[in-house]
C-alpha cells in the first residue's frame, strides 16, 4: 500500500510537471515571435536589409515552432500515460473493502475512469484536438509559415502577390491539416489502450 500511495504521488507530479513544462515552451516561442515581429518591424526600414533578416529568421523561427509543437504533443501523451496510471491505482484501491467501492468508485474518478473518452473529446475528436494548446501553437506557426512561403514567392522568385497570398494560405492548411493527424495518430493509441484497460478491470470486452 504504501508503493501505492508513493506511485499515486508521482503520477499526480509528473502531471503538473508535464502541464508546466507545455506553458513554459509555448512561452518561450510566442516570446520568440514577438521579439521577431519587432525586429522586423525595425528592419521594414530598409528593403535591402528586410529580405536578408526575413530569410535568416522566419526559417529558425519555424523551426522553433515545430520542435516546440512536436515536444507539446509528447508531454500530452506522458499527462494521458500519468491519468492511466492512477486509473490503474484507484482501481486496485476499490478492491479494499466495502467503504473503498464509494469512495474510489469509478463514476467520480477522472479520465479514463468516469467517461469512455477524455473529456476535452466529448464535442468529438475533431473540437478536441483542434482546441489543444499543441494546436494553438501550431495554428499560429503555421502563419510564420505561410508568411514565409509568400515573402519568399513575391520578393525572390517574383510572383504576383496575389498568386503568392494563394500558395501561403494552401501552405498554412497543408500545415495545419498534417498536424491534426500527427496528433491524433500519437493521442489515439493511448486512448484506445485506456478504454480498453477500463473494460477489463469491469469485465466489458477487450
Amino acid at each position: 500500500m504504501s508503493a501505492m500511495t508513493t506511485e499515486h504521488l508521482v503520477l499526480q507530479s509528473a502531471i503538473g510537471t508535464t502541464n508546466g513544462e507545455m506553458s513554459a515552451r509555448a512561452s518561450m516561442y510566442v516570446f520568440a515571435l514577438s521579439s521577431t515581429l519587432v525586429a522586423m518591424g525595425f528592419a521594414v526600414q530598409s528593403s535591402e536589409a528586410f529580405v536578408p533578416f526575413v530569410a535568416a529568421v522566419l526559417p529558425a523561427l519555424f523551426l522553433l515552432g515545430v520542435l516546440t509543437i512536436l515536444r507539446m504533443v509528447d508531454i500530452s501523451a506522458e499527462s494521458l500515460q500519468a491519468y492511466i496510471g492512477i486509473a490503474r491505482i484507484r482501481a486496485y484501491y476499490r478492491t479494499l473493502g466495502d467503504d473503498a467501492q464509494v469512495y474510489f468508485a469509478a463514476s467520480t474518478g477522472r479520465w479514463p475512469e468516469a467517461t469512455g473518452s477524455a473529456p476535452s473529446l466529448r464535442m468529438g475528436h475533431l473540437i478536441g484536438y483542434v482546441t489543444s494548446s499543441a494546436t494553438v501553437i501550431a495554428s499560429v506557426n503555421a502563419m510564420v509559415g505561410a508568411a514565409g512561403v509568400v515573402l519568399l514567392a513575391h520578393h525572390m522568385l517574383g510572383v504576383r502577390i496575389a498568386v503568392a497570398l494563394l500558395v501561403g494560405v494552401v501552405c498554412a492548411a497543408a500545415l495545419l491539416l498534417l498536424f491534426y493527424f500527427y496528433q491524433r495518430f500519437r493521442l489515439s493509441e493511448l486512448e484506445h489502450a485506456a478504454q480498453e484497460g477500463e473494460g477489463s478491470r469491469h469485465g466489458g470486452p477487450r
